[in-house]
């Protein structure tokens, strides 16, 4: 591969090749690919000609967290590569194989041919037809359509309906006698101290409830099957609700809102949530429902102003409200929610 050097006409540059281009520490460990004149002197002859495309790009940035590899490696890549029909060539800098792995169904359903690792593969390959260097992002979970950056004009209910296409997923009828609920369980941070009491809830509301455990959420053959059947999905601002991708159109995403977390939970998955066709709802708790009520005196900033930590202290304010709370639902105030779930999804029932 020339070791990451791309020869062109009249251009030289470097670029690092990942989508997300406002983090540092992400840029600085993804390689970077650097552009040379065709002119320079010393060059190896090609030793392969390759009469498609390809697109060079890097997984090297928040590694095994899905909302960030679908939000800045998997739909800029769709956007990027879906318009070649799949007669394109992937080169995967900063290659993983736990990526591949995770991957493989989507990748081989954007490109026909093998991801190429540049790190291992010492031969000078040409790509008379182009080469395209970094991908794009739009905004999260979401895809601007009128962007000139969208060569196919693709929204997100594209994307969502080659994620059914990659995993063999049937077009499923919503059940609205006993709708299919997904309950994401976490257990490090942001975790239901009452999820026994929340399932039961949702049993007794005539849900038929499926719970998504750690260890499970990783197989995403698995989780895209089960997610895509159901209804309602409810889960605690985190990755695991990068699965509402996987939802049908019509079905229902229920986000609880840690203290301190409802921007990033409006824009990170509410607000795309829309854009996929699907009823939003969030359940924004109170303190009572935090755990850090068990720290912090109820007047504290802590408690009663938790921008004001972020404003301080970013790091601060991801200790406190990502990694050190968790929650214990108020089961009266949370039926509510639920009852308007299922009352959104007989309604869509009925809709002629």
């Amino acid at each position: 591969m020339l070791q990451n050097k791309i020869v062109v006409q009249d251009k030289t540059a470097t670029i690092r090749p990942y989508a997300w281009q406002r983090s540092k520490k992400v840029l600085k460990n993804t390689t970077p690919v650097q552009i040379i004149h065709r002119n320079i002197t010393g060059l190896p002859d090609c030793q392969y000609i390759h009469t498609i495309p390809a697109v060079i790009f890097s997984s090297s940035g928040f590694i095994g967290n899905l909302f960030h590899e679908f939000n800045e490696v998997i739909i800029p890549l769709f956007i990027t590569s879906r318009h070649f029909q799949s007669n394109v060539q992937f080169i995967l800098s900063d290659y993983r194989p736990s990526f591949m792995r995770r991957y493989a169904q989507i990748l081989s359903h954007l490109s026909s041919y093998q991801v190429m690792n540049p790190g291992a593969n010492e031969s000078i390959h040409c790509f008379p037809a182009g080469v395209v260097v970094g991908l794009k992002f739009h905004t999260y979970l979401s895809i601007n359509t009128s962007s000139n950056i969208n060569p196919g004009g693709y929204s997100m209910l594209n994307f969502k309906q080659f994620l059914r296409e990659s995993y063999n997923i049937k077009e499923i009828h919503m059940d609205t006698k006993r709708p299919k609920l997904f309950l994401i369980s976490r257990v490090n941070s942001r975790k239901f101290l009452n999820e026994e009491e929340m399932v039961n809830t949702m049993e007794d509301l005539g849900f038929d409830v499926f719970i998504g455990r750690p260890n499970q959420m990783s197989n995403l053959t698995k989780i895209s099957k089960l997610v895509s059947s159901s209804s309602v999905m409810v889960g605690a601002h985190g990755a695991g609700l990068t699965n509402e991708l996987f939802l049908p159109v019509g079905a229902v995403m229920i986000q609880v809102v840690p203290l301190g977390l409802e921007w990033a939970s409006t824009a990170y998955f509410g607000k795309p949530a829309r854009v996929m066709g699907l009823h939003y709802l969030e359940y924004k708790i109170q303190p009572e429902e935090s755990s850090l009520i068990n720290m912090y005196r109820r007047d504290d900033p802590v408690i009663v102003n938790p921008q004001s930590i972020f404003a301080k202290s970013f790091r601060a304010g991801r200790d406190l409200y990502i990694s050190g709370q968790n929650l214990k639902i108020d089961i009266r105030r949370f039926r509510k929610t639920l009852v308007e779930a299922r009352q959104l999804i007989e309604r869509d029932s009925l809709a002629p």
